[in-house]
């Protein structure tokens, strides 16, 4: 029988005797966040620049992600399949996964449809098990040398379009997560990250999107944060809002020594950071500020925990020295 993948909820067993050795969460937004897009394709982060931007080059690298995001979503992802049955994270379905063997399945021949009942949902378990394990083996095991140099020259354009914001923003969520800024940046990090025995503060990198589940891992892969946020770690608050996805991440994480942050550009993500009364770092794209990438450092984090949780970050102050 296939191995199941963890639930979230066992994460949190996984992590076990550590969680009482101090846990930082650091709850990302995606969009206008980690990435550039919609402010690509709506012309409003080269407006911002007042003139200085190529505004037609911005809109077309955002039309160009927006092709190849869609078309990996369908080609690799059940995109069509399951456009309709966004669900909030991967591992919801599990309890309803047998462990088939799935090598040799059908998915263009099983039926999946409505009504929405328990054999349905073992199948689109099944399309979530085969996701999780395509996102681990990770984009290059999965396309053709031709889409991965296309791909390579979108990001390389996209970042140096955006004066180095893709780059910048993995940089720091390697950062976030103990990681030596300096380091290698191709060097996969272990899953394990967040549950190491080896620091005394321990981190974890945590996504919550407003956009559907699919597309969203799809992009996590393409703009290469794939390795700083395992595939439990994200999040679709599409239908649920992220309010709720908020309160499952702190079943999930919360204790005592653990302190939560939230990273994001919009109003929903700062409304349910204060309903949660966790601290929040507003991402202002606009050039010059210190809240954008590159700019947003560890000490300026640092500053917004202690604020919530009366006391600096200790291993935050010695990764930003």
């Amino acid at each position: 029988m296939a191995e199941k993948s963890r639930r979230p909820d066992e994460e949190l067993n996984v992590l076990g005797k550590n969680i009482n050795q101090n846990l930082d969460v650091y709850i990302w937004d995606m969009d206008e966040t980690l990435i550039l897009l919609n402010s690509l394709l709506k012309e409003s982060y080269a407006e911002a620049f007042n003139g200085m931007k190529d505004v037609q080059k911005g809109v077309e690298i955002g039309r160009m992600w927006e092709k190849l995001i869609l078309q990996l979503c369908d080609d690799y992802f059940f995109y069509e399949q399951i456009e309709n049955y966004n669900k909030p994270f991967l591992d919801i379905m599990s309890q309803y996964d047998d462990g088939r063997d799935l090598s040799d399945y059908d998915f263009n021949q099983d039926g999946l449809g409505p009504p929405h009942d328990d054999d349905n949902k073992r199948k689109l378990a099944y399309r979530h098990r085969v996701i999780a394990q395509k996102y681990k083996l990770g984009l290059k095991n999965l396309l053709d040398q031709e889409t991965v140099t296309l791909w390579d020259q979108l990001y390389e354009t996209t970042d140096a379009y955006t004066d180095r914001w893709l780059s910048s923003a993995r940089a720091f969520l390697k950062e976030c997560l103990g990681e030596n800024k300096d380091a290698d940046s191709s060097v996969a990090l272990p899953e394990t990250s967040a549950d190491s025995t080896n620091t005394t503060r321990q981190h974890v990198n945590v996504l919550v999107t407003s956009g559907s589940l699919i597309p969203t891992l799809v992009k996590c892969m393409l703009f290469r944060i794939d390795s700083l946020l395992t595939h439990e770690n994200i999040y679709s608050s599409w239908d649920v809002g992220k309010v709720q996805c908020f309160r499952w991440i702190k079943e999930r994480f919360d204790h005592s020594n653990v302190r939560f942050c939230v990273i994001g550009d919009g109003w929903e993500e700062c409304e349910a950071a204060k309903i949660m009364k966790w601290p929040f770092v507003k991402i202002d794209p606009r050039p010059g500020t210190p809240y954008r990438f590159p700019g947003l450092t560890l000490r300026t984090v640092s500053h917004y925990f202690s604020v919530v949780y009366g006391g600096l970050n200790d291993e935050n102050e010695k990764d930003k020295e």
